[in-house]
């Protein structure tokens, strides 16, 4: 979901305990762990590094003490401020397993990832089997991981999935300032599987993933235009709270959005934090959302969640 990204970085020098430095070397270095977690009813694999699980149990009980009133979202969010980005870490191996990393995070893992903190913290679950337990909820088809077709590749797939499971809610049907209206045409992965290698690994796979694109084909979504991202604090675009999710939709053949973060506002402006492919880390953005997004020219607007709290 990831684009070119025009913003400068604005990162917080207090990562608050997290050791977090060489954390690319140590990506390629440390020998990771598996183990079977119970996840529902089945055992499932879970890759990761012994860092990672003792971070996930570190954060959630820290937030007892620290986070205070903060949005869970926000909170969370900031606790990565600084991290590297990293591409394409979920796609280990040759067989579909849950992966857990921390330590290295695209705009998607970003966002999995805070909100599988967060739903733990609001269900007081603190544990490293419970963050697995709910990210499996998160990033796969009904929260149940059977192959690398049960995962949500595509945001519109993703946002669907989550609101039915009560995890997230499409603000855009409290109306105005949504002035957009997306028709989804999502094709991408099924015409291009030699771009994605268990497709191409695993051809049988191709037809049904494109299933899965002809059931969404031509769903429509209101969404805020990219222009009106200019607007302040007072009008309509006021509805945005801090924490929510935000996809950035675009009109590029195939695909329905390019990027994900998390939106929060600044002196009266709409700001992102996001994991950054430009500026290889995740940081609060200090130019506004309107901004960034004007440096977009594939960008046509965005649709905006809320984490149910």
């Amino acid at each position: 979901m990831d684009a070119a990204e025009g913003d400068v970085a604005d990162v917080s020098k207090n990562l608050k305990g997290m050791k977090i430095n060489n954390w690319t070397k140590r990506l390629a270095t440390t020998a990771m762990a598996v183990m079977a977690v119970a996840l529902g009813m089945e055992a499932q694999s879970v890759e990761y590094t012994k860092e990672d699980s003792a971070l996930v149990v570190k954060l959630l009980r820290d937030a007892v003490k620290e986070r205070g009133s903060e949005h869970r979202v926000m909170y969370f969010g900031k606790k990565f401020l600084g991290l590297p980005y990293v591409a394409h870490t979920l796609e280990l191996g040759d067989r579909e397993h849950l992966i857990v990393n921390l330590h290295g995070l695209d705009c998607t893992t970003f966002v999995e990832t805070v909100v599988a903190l967060s739903l733990c913290d609001k269900e007081n679950c603190r544990t490293f089997d419970d963050y697995c337990r709910n990210l499996t909820k998160i990033r796969f088809r009904e929260g149940k991981m059977t192959d690398y077709t049960s995962r949500l590749h595509y945001f519109t797939w993703w946002a669907e999935d989550n609101e039915t499971l009560g995890i997230v809610k499409d603000i855009s049907i409290d109306d105005a300032p949504f002035y957009g209206v997306q028709t989804v045409h999502i094709n991408y992965m099924s015409q291009h599987p030699s771009l994605y290698k268990q497709l191409k690994n695993h051809p049988e796979f191709v037809p049904i993933i494109r299933n899965y694109e002809k059931a969404t084909e031509g769903k429509q979504f209101r969404y805020i235009l990219k222009k009106d991202l200019s607007w302040q604090a007072g009008t309509p675009l006021s509805m945005v709270k801090d924490g929510d999710i935000v996809a950035m939709l675009t009109d590029s053949d195939g695909l329905d959005t390019r990027h994900i973060g998390i939106a929060f506002w600044k002196n009266g402006r709409l700001h992102l934090m996001h994991a950054s492919s430009l500026y290889k880390k995740v940081l609060m953005s200090k130019e506004t959302f309107y901004e960034y997004e004007m440096k977009q020219p594939k960008h046509t607007g965005i649709r905006v969640f809320r984490f149910q709290d």
